[in-house]
């Protein structure tokens, strides 16, 4: 169990202090929902953690197979619906490895990918697409 304490601020704007670390984080709600788009909304935290869990886990298996994965990226692109509920449609991410497209234990990185708990965690009718590009700059799209 991890403890997380948010604050509303005022003016559509949030404070979250994680309180095993003490870090902080900030919230604003994006322009074209009331807000001004000074800090991350709360959907740009979810893709942000999906992009993060999908490193980590990527991290977590090559570093107990001895691989090397830094300098490895992950960008996110976040849809909104343009129906009612406001919610997110689609999250798009492209995933880059510093690693040949050839590697024998790309097949087992990928799947780890996939099988982070974030990506567990979001519901059935967001579509999830990742894109990847191994260093030769191969490119395979997957759902």
């Amino acid at each position: 169990m991890v403890e997380i304490r948010l604050s509303y601020e005022g003016d559509l704007h949030c404070s979250a202090v994680h309180m095993p670390s003490g870090n902080r984080i900030v919230t604003d709600a994006p322009v074209d929902n009331n807000g001004r788009g000074q800090a991350f909304s709360p959907t740009d935290l979810m893709a942000t953690a999906l992009a993060s869990c999908v490193a980590t886990v990527i991290g977590i298996v090559a570093k107990r197979k001895e691989i090397a994965v830094e300098g490895m990226t992950v960008v996110v692109r976040k849809f909104m619906s343009s129906d009612q509920p406001r919610r997110i449609s689609r999250l798009e991410l492209d995933v880059s490895l510093p690693l040949p497209a050839s590697h024998p234990d790309r097949k087992i990185l990928e799947s780890a990918a996939r099988g982070c708990p974030v990506h567990h965690s979001i519901h059935p009718d967001i579509e999830v697409e990742m894109s990847w590009r191994w260093r030769e700059d191969s490119t395979k799209k997957e759902k």
